[in-house]
């Protein structure tokens, strides 16, 4: 049994306040007085009361956890559907189309009041009734939220069978239909039913749909939202079309989709902290993938010369506005591709994904203001530009050189300082770079830019640059202030993997989360062989923050949040 309690503070109230009464009770203990909640209720319909009198308003019986007026008054209908032998949830119904057919043929195509011979089947949310006495109107929405109108007359269907739909049908009900297509007096679109049947019963009322969602509901009962609010319905759709159009280039590109493990004994491809768990059937703990890239690696070592993943990642790190702790990335290697290849694949992909989703380069942001991802790309490069903003020279260092050389750490560290940057506890050249580049650039990039050039020791799976000692062929994408993607010439030098390896490691001995461990088996998988190539990196939610001007928890359909009790 469970011991998660109820917190009787989740409705707003001080969660250590007990003087209200509200009881204290288990997961458990709460769904089984529900159960008898509900069987009461039923108990009574099954005696002859009527809905009212099977109800107790004030919850006297059960107390203040228990099922609140209107969905007491909701079971008490699905109990009264059960005695008469009314399925509340049939298996199926005769639904012959869907609500977007039905608009997509008969818009624009009735006068007001024309009537049509045609019989269709169909079903729908009930989001509005209107009572006129023998005459009821119902809106019923689509998944999509197309919307018609229902139409329920006593002269069509019957008084008892009229009498019974008032009674039983609710708002959120799912609702099925069968009737003549016509158009009402004022012209709206209707079905004029002959039959109606409820398709499931709903017992949770639906928020006010006239009224902004909060955005506790949004995140903790996406559901909701995707009834209610078309922007939240549409970002679903927008990342289903986007993530298809990414599929289609890469398969324009002749690149292999595979799948590589979640669960990994070695956490490696990525700078990051990890999420960790146990094995019970090996007695093993074991990390939850950050990166695929050591894996997908694998695959260019044994032939697949073109590889890419759409893959879930965990980081066990912070949570902002671009940031998810569960988040969905789409990682790819190309044999005898580089940085600049790759580049120009990442710039294809996120170009033909604006068309693709929305018709143009130029998208509508949810502020209203337009973004332009077509044309060429600027680039600039790291430690050029950070010269260029302090006002001297910042020049890289070799780890490979055993003489002094590049910008020394004391002189970035005195910089920093100066400049009020943060600094990390396990300091190098490489990470100071990074940290005084994203003082000055980071979030100030809002046209798409690619930052080339990074330091070595940022980049242990980076091959050197061809003609910059201390630096690697790395690029990162910006849009909009904030990284997009990232892209390499990937190494493929054991022994210079092997050496990189060896510093993370120290690194991670000295303190730092984020640096990844010595992986020997990788290691051998190069020693085999890996052609030289290019990759990149790409999230998917950030893809969307990209193209929407949403924040992270609106990409992603269900993202993780902390729970109230």
């Amino acid at each position: 049994m469970t011991e998660a309690t109820e917190n009787p503070g989740t409705t707003g109230s001080d969660e250590n306040e007990d003087a209200a009464g509200v009881p204290q009770m288990t997961t458990v203990e709460r769904a089984e007085m529900l159960l008898a909640q509900d069987a009461a209720i039923r108990s009574r319909i099954g005696a002859g009361a009527t809905l009212d009198e099977a109800i107790d308003p004030s919850n006297k019986e059960f107390g203040p956890l228990a099922h609140p007026e209107q969905v007491q008054m909701r079971v008490a209908k699905r109990a009264l559907m059960l005695k008469e032998g009314i399925a509340p949830y049939p298996v199926h119904l005769d639904v012959t189309d869907t609500i977007e057919a039905v608009r997509a043929r008969y818009d624009g195509k009735l006068e007001p009041g024309q009537e049509t011979e045609d019989v269709v089947g169909i079903a729908g949310r009930v989001l509005f009734i209107r009572n006129a006495g023998g005459l009821n109107f119902v809106q019923l929405s689509a998944g999509d939220g197309t919307k018609i109108q229902g139409m329920v007359s006593k002269k069509e269907i019957g008084a008892d069978s009229l009498k019974q739909f008032k009674q039983l049908v609710d708002l959120g009900d799912h609702l099925y239909l069968r009737g003549r297509v016509i158009a009402s007096k004022t012209g709206e679109l209707s079905v004029f039913a002959t039959e109606w049947a409820i398709a499931a019963k709903a017992l949770q009322p639906l928020p006010a749909l006239h009224k902004e969602l909060n955005e506790d509901t949004r995140t903790r009962k996406p559901y909701i939202g995707m009834i209610a609010d078309e922007k939240i319905r549409n970002m679903v759709r927008n990342r289903s079309k986007a993530v298809a159009s990414l599929r289609r280039t890469f398969d324009d590109h002749d690149f292999i989709e595979v799948e590589t493990p979640m669960l990994q004994t070695v956490h490696g491809g990525a700078a990051a902290r990890p999420f960790t768990t146990h094995m019970n059937a090996f007695d093993l703990d074991l990390f939850l993938r950050i990166a695929p890239e050591l894996f997908l690696k694998r695959c260019l070592v044994g032939g697949i010369d073109r590889v890419y993943e759409i893959n879930r990642d965990f980081r066990n790190e912070g949570v902002d506005a671009t940031h998810a702790p569960e988040f969905t990335m789409v990682e790819a290697y190309q044999a005898y591709g580089t940085y600049d290849t790759i580049g120009q694949l990442v710039k294809e992909l996120v170009q033909k994904t604006a068309m693709d989703v929305f018709g143009s380069h130029r998208v509508t942001l949810l502020d209203g203001t337009e973004y332009d991802f077509g044309g060429e790309w600027r680039t600039i490069s790291m430690y050029d530009s950070l010269s260029e903003a302090l006002g001297e020279e910042i020049v890289p260092h070799d780890p490979e050189n055993p003489e002094p050389n590049g910008t020394s750490v004391e002189h970035l560290g005195a910089l920093a300082d100066k400049l009020g940057v943060e600094r990390d506890d396990v300091e190098n050249h490489g990470k100071l770079v990074e940290h005084l580049w994203e003082h000055f650039y980071e979030d100030k990039l809002y046209e798409p830019t690619f930052v080339r050039d990074f330091p070595v020791e940022t980049s242990p799976l980076v091959k050197g640059h061809r003609s910059k000692p201390g630096v690697v062929e790395k690029w990162d994408l910006y849009v909009r202030g904030f990284e997009l993607a990232t892209g390499y010439s990937e190494l493929n030098d054991p022994i210079v993997q092997r050496e990189r390896f060896v510093a993370q490691a120290k690194d991670a001995l000295a303190g730092d989360e984020e640096a990844c461990d010595i992986d020997e088996d990788f290691l051998e998988a190069l020693g085999v062989g890996m052609p030289p190539a290019g990759g990149m990196g790409m999230g998917i939610d950030r893809l969307l923050i990209a193209l929407t001007g949403a924040t992270i928890r609106e990409t992603i359909t269900f993202p993780l949040v902390k729970p109230l009790n």
